[in-house]
Formats: C-alpha cells, sequence, structure tokens
C-alpha cells in the first residue's frame, strides 16, 4: 500500500506543479491583457479627486477639438501624469481660425510627431497662475521652445499673441483657456 502511494504522489506531483504553473501564468496573461486594454495612466478611475488637466479639457463642450487632438497625438497619457502643467487650451473656435485642412492634415497617423510637438508647445512644466506672467518674459515649453508673455493695454495677458480668456485649476496643474492655437515658428 505505501508503495502505491509513493508511486502515485510521484505521478501526481509533476501534475500538480504543471497545472499551477498553467494557472499562474494564465491568470498573468489575463492581467497584462486587461492592462493593455485599459491604456495608461488616463485610464485611471477616480471619481473622488480633483481632475487633472485632460479630465477638465473632457468636459468642457469647448475643447472637444482639443480633447480629440491629444488622442490623436497619443499625448493624453503624458498630461494625465503627476505634472504639474501649465496647459494653454485653445478652445474649439481657436482650431477653427486654423487655415482650412490643417488639423484633418495634422491628425493624420503619418503627421502625429509634427501634431505632439504643437501639442507640446502649449505646455509648460510647473504651475504658472496669471499673475505670475511678467510681461516681457519668456518661458520654456515642454518642447523645449519658449513662448513670449505681453501685456495688452488693457490688462489682459497674452502668450504669443494668443489671449487668456479664462483659467481653471486642476489637481496637476492650471489651465489657461486661449483664443489662438500657439503654432511653433
Amino acid at each position: 500500500m505505501k508503495k502505491q502511494i509513493s508511486i502515485l504522489i510521484t505521478l501526481l506531483i509533476p501534475w500538480i506543479i504543471q497545472g499551477c504553473g498553467e494557472t499562474s501564468s494564465t491568470e498573468s496573461a489575463s492581467t497584462q491583457t486587461e492592462s493593455v486594454k485599459l491604456g495608461g495612466q488616463s485610464a485611471v478611475q477616480d471619481a473622488d479627486s480633483n481632475p487633472n488637466v485632460v479630465q477638465v479639457a473632457l468636459g468642457s463642450p469647448d475643447h472637444s477639438t482639443l480633447v480629440s487632438a491629444l488622442q490623436a497625438a497619443e499625448y493624453v497619457d503624458a498630461l494625465t501624469n503627476v505634472g504639474p502643467f501649465t496647459v494653454f487650451a485653445p478652445t474649439n473656435a481657436a482650431f477653427d481660425q486654423l487655415p482650412a485642412g490643417t488639423l484633418e492634415s495634422l491628425t493624420q497617423p503619418a503627421n502625429q510627431r509634427q501634431l505632439r510637438d504643437i501639442l507640446e508647445y502649449h505646455v509648460l512644466l510647473g504651475v504658472y497662475k496669471v499673475e505670475d506672467f511678467a510681461p516681457n518674459r519668456k518661458l520654456g515649453t515642454a518642447d523645449g521652445r519658449s513662448l513670449l508673455i505681453t501685456q495688452s493695454d488693457d490688462g489682459s495677458i497674452q502668450i504669443n499673441g494668443a489671449k487668456i480668456i479664462g483659467s481653471v485649476a486642476a489637481s496637476n496643474g492650471i489651465i489657461h483657456v486661449v483664443d489662438q492655437v500657439l503654432l511653433p515658428e
């Protein structure tokens, strides 16, 4: 009897080990697949925290074109990270001022890098409130270029000629709504 149990255990141990290993790798593959489907940081759902800059834009009907551009450039995850960021967010009307066909061309996969460069030109690292903007000051953008701050006669602040028409705080920075798309020269 002891010999039969010993033979049975000898036969079952490799099968049990193999079975456990398969379960683990299957579960691991399933978890990896779910992670890929969910996406990066932007896929994290949290209804209790303050919205980040992307979530604020998603909630604004005046920024649907900006959100579409962020998605086409695959730049959403970058702006949902901790930051802090200062984002100059052109309105839909600002995008409408671009020459006909420009936005359609930029959102093509072949032009993704160029679109991303333009979007990064709208981002500063750090939080800059309107009162922090000193006239004739240059600030470095996320793409390595710089923007010029000016002040018009009526006291409004402009970024490369685009007027700041509103500001919204976000959990990972601040958004300044602007009336023009900022294009690098």
